[in-house]
């Protein structure tokens, strides 16, 4: 039977390879890489900086297909049924590339951005695939560094605090509302800088951007004194690049001081 490697190869930087994600790759016989465009040549770049340095030039093949467009204008209740759509043409396109590339028994790999368990679609399109029952193959997932976990590395300080919940959001639900019940969020998929709205109150931020890259940029500080520095350093760096890809975490004070200790 087919195998499936889903791989993750961390938030940029090569050295947060594991040694599992390594292995894996030394295992596999063809890779599978999605084409998103000219703007972002740079990510299939470096997915082949990775091959190139773990696996000899002619041991493996190299699969490449222009990734199905998405419609990023829908919102409201559009928005689920826009993301629908472009994972069932992704699901089309996977179980084309399984079957037409990949040999009864050998084994492929999808390289995925940060950790496959975390806002990533390919595990759930892979089933898909399953589902629609044209195609078999067995899948193992190798985790990965995620950009959550780098980025906190980065800034030197811990996800959550001692006996406190953190929650992990998207920037479309922080501008709804602030969770309840939590003071550490981590917002993800922010395209719309959702933070500035929390500038009048006291909380602190600790916001990355192409976190373990050559293009990193970092800040952290009360969201009242740094939200306009991170809008005005995405917005150069968005036109510099063509797109940003960026992470943060919002650190609300206790309200009746102090932290719960155990």
């Amino acid at each position: 039977m087919r195998k499936i490697h889903v791989i993750g190869i961390g938030a940029g930087d090569p050295d947060q390879l594991t040694l599992q994600a390594v292995k894996a790759l030394r295992r596999t016989d063809v890779f599978f890489v999605l084409d998103k465009g000219e703007v972002k040549s740079d990510l299939t770049r470096l997915r082949h900086d990775l091959l190139e340095a773990h696996r000899p030039e002619g041991a493996y093949r190299l699969v490449e297909a222009r990734d199905p467009e998405r419609d990023r204008t829908a919102g409201g209740a559009a928005y689920s049924p826009a993301v629908g759509d472009w994972r069932s043409a992704r699901a089309a396109l996977y179980e084309r590339l399984i079957a037409e590339e990949l040999g009864e028994d050998e084994s492929g790999a999808f390289l995925v951005w940060g950790d496959p368990a975390l806002y990533d679609s390919t595990l759930g399109i892979l089933e898909e695939v399953l589902d629609r029952g044209a195609v078999t193959f067995s899948y193992d997932v190798v985790p990965g560094i995620s950009s959550v976990s780098a980025l906190v590395a980065k800034h030197r300080t811990g996800l959550n605090r001692v006996a406190r919940p953190v929650q992990i959001t998207t920037g479309r639900r922080l501008t709804e509302s602030f969770p309840d019940g939590v003071d550490d969020v981590v917002v993800m998929l922010d395209a719309h800088q959702a933070f500035r709205q929390y500038a009048d109150q006291d909380i602190d931020i600790y916001w990355g951007a192409y976190i373990g890259t050559p293009d990193e940029i970092l800040v952290s500080g009360p969201l009242s004194e740094t939200a306009e520095r991170i809008g005005r350093l995405r917005a150069e760096a968005r036109e510099r690049k063509g797109w940003i890809m960026d992470t943060y975490l919002l650190r609300r004070h206790p309200r009746g001081g102090g932290e719960a200790a155990e």
